[in-house]
């Protein structure tokens, strides 16, 4: 069910990379996406191994969450202005969130030196929250479902390792040491005793 949850999270986020042309984010959220079905098959089908991959997917999920919320916060030398790295740099699309917030009324800029030829210039007022702000929120988001991702994960192969050491075969392998059982033959032989 807690997987099935952060599925939903980064579907909805992949939907709004998609708004945004947002190349990086697009492609973070796929691999992410895999790693989370991953960890449901590995789940569903005892397999630590699997769990143990998608652990290890949830730190770097966390690295790059913690990179986007820096991004757009502008941590740092980070300028949303100057880098275009959630478009790999192919063009200068911005967050879906920027014209699309809540309270956000959009008015575009006529006869604007600054708009290049495909793209128009837009002036953006009433925002309740700023675009990056809900981007950093959505990633703090994230990063709090692959904390609670990777307990569980780590929890579970756990058990599943533990599980897998003490299987006992029927009739078999105990604890103890295995002995080989014993040859008998068909005519019991019991010892006889006389009184004299």
């Amino acid at each position: 069910a807690f997987c099935c949850l952060q599925l939903v999270a980064a579907l909805g986020r992949q939907f709004l990379g998609f708004l945004g042309y947002q190349w990086a984010p697009i492609l973070a959220n796929f691999l992410h996406i895999m790693a989370v079905i991953l960890g449901i098959f590995g789940t569903v089908q005892y397999r630590s191994r699997y769990l143990i991959l998608y652990a290890a997917w949830l730190v770097l999920w966390v690295g790059w969450n913690a990179f986007i919320i820096c991004f757009y916060l502008e941590v740092g030398q980070l300028s949303q202005d100057r880098d275009f790295i959630m478009t790999f740099n192919t063009s200068l699309h911005r967050s879906w969130w920027m014209e699309n917030g809540p309270g956000c009324l959009v008015t575009p800029v006529l006869n604007s030196r600054l708009a290049l030829e495909d793209h128009h210039v837009i002036s953006v007022t009433g925002c309740l929250l700023d675009y990056p702000y809900i981007e950093a929120l959505s990633s703090a988001l994230q990063i709090f479902l692959a904390l609670f991702g990777f307990v569980f994960a780590c929890y579970v192969s756990k058990v599943f390792l533990e599980e897998e050491d003490s299987f006992d075969f029927i009739g078999g392998f105990d604890s103890y040491g295995y002995q080989a059982p014993q040859k008998t033959s068909h005519l019991q032989l019991q010892p006889l005793y006389t009184s004299g």
